[in-house]
């Protein structure tokens, strides 16, 4: 604050401060304790309170017939008592079935049927492995953005990386889907080629199989894991390239050695980006599925809030997803032996 204070003065320096506390307490405290909150209590309703809300009526019924029967006075106020009791006993069944009392524990936790526990292990193995392809995929790129191409080239090669990406999100999934489709472009292809026949149903099942999803995704989050490894590449003095070379280094010693512990901090940055996002991705595996290839976690949590209606479940499963990225931000801080002011650079 005080550093922020002489470069700007203290009124603006106190502005800016005030939005970034807001940012952070609106944006992100308070939705995520919300939700924390959501995911430890649960509405404990007895399933035998209607039920026992049908017994008393009918006791009561039988108590009234009596009681029009009865000339004892003494025996007429017992009725009346009677009544009054269980009446009240109604009224508070007839609460507690309407608005039960909050009970908190871990119960929404532990409740993950088997189903959804394999879902939700094959969704985090999926996005590891979409993260792998990713990072095998970008690396190449950006070190060509970075350090293989002059100025120009580099310009040009940014620009073709960024240009697809005016496009909405949605769109390129759809034009992935139109190109894998069962009667897409490579099966028409195909088919052109004599290999297959679509009309005889003799199509690749593309979007059957994880792989359809796992390139969409690369296609998708590409920019998330490329930026943060150009940046970081482009702040290594290209002489220590040429003098490993000097001293005859190989090409993929010279990466091991030197670009790459140079490139740490943008690689974790890009993985934990394409992680959290592969992890969290509704769209993306909705659309290229369509149901075919099976479910992904997210779409677990969004059946859960606006399909089933059960906000304690859907945030205990939201918080499980946050739990498992929180862990490998952390194992990608140690792995490569970066903190976060690092990964702010």
């Amino acid at each position: 604050m005080g550093s922020l204070a002489r470069a700007y003065g203290r009124p603006l320096a106190s502005v800016i401060a005030g939005i970034a506390v807001a940012w952070v307490l609106v944006l992100i405290l308070v939705p995520l304790g919300a939700m924390v909150e959501q995911s430890l209590w649960w509405r404990d309703s007895k399933g035998d309170a209607s039920l026992s809300i049908d017994r008393l009526y009918n006791d009561i019924s039988l108590i009234e017939l009596d009681l029009e029967t009865e000339t004892d006075p003494a025996k007429q106020a017992a009725f009346d008592q009677s009544l009054v009791e269980k009446r009240a006993e109604i009224a508070t069944l007839e609460a507690q079935e309407t608005n039960p009392p909050k009970t908190y524990g871990l119960a929404n936790f532990t409740r993950m049927s088997g189903l959804h526990f394999y879902i939700f292990v094959r969704t985090i193995f999926y996005a590891l492995l979409v993260t792998a392809l990713a990072l095998v995929v970008c690396y190449p790129v950006a070190y060509v953005v970075a350090l293989a191409s002059g100025p120009r080239k580099a310009i040009i090669l940014m620009v073709a990386l960024i240009v697809p990406y005016a496009i909405n999100e949605l769109l390129r999934v759809y034009a992935w889907l139109m190109i894998l489709d069962y009667r897409g472009v490579i099966n028409g292809v195909l088919q052109w080629m004599g290999f297959i026949d679509l009309d005889a149903r003799e199509w690749i099942p593309f979007l059957e199989n994880p792989s359809a999803v796992f390139l969409a995704m690369i296609y998708t989050y590409v920019l998330f894991m490329v930026f943060p490894m150009v940046n970081t590449l482009e702040t290594l003095d290209r002489n220590q390239i040429e003098a490993a070379r000097d001293l005859g280094a190989s090409t993929f010693r010279i990466h091991r050695r030197v670009i790459i512990p140079h490139a740490k901090p943008g690689i974790a940055v890009g993985c934990i980006m394409t992680f959290m996002l592969s992890a969290g991705s509704y769209s993306v595996p909705a659309i290229m599925t369509r149901g075919q290839g099976g479910d992904w976690f997210s779409q677990l949590v969004y059946r859960q809030f606006y399909e089933s209606n059960n906000w304690n479940m859907g945030s205990a499963y939201a918080v499980s997803l946050l739990v498992v990225c929180t862990a490998f931000i952390l194992l990608m801080m140690r792995l490569f032996g970066v903190g976060l002011r690092d990964i702010a650079k």
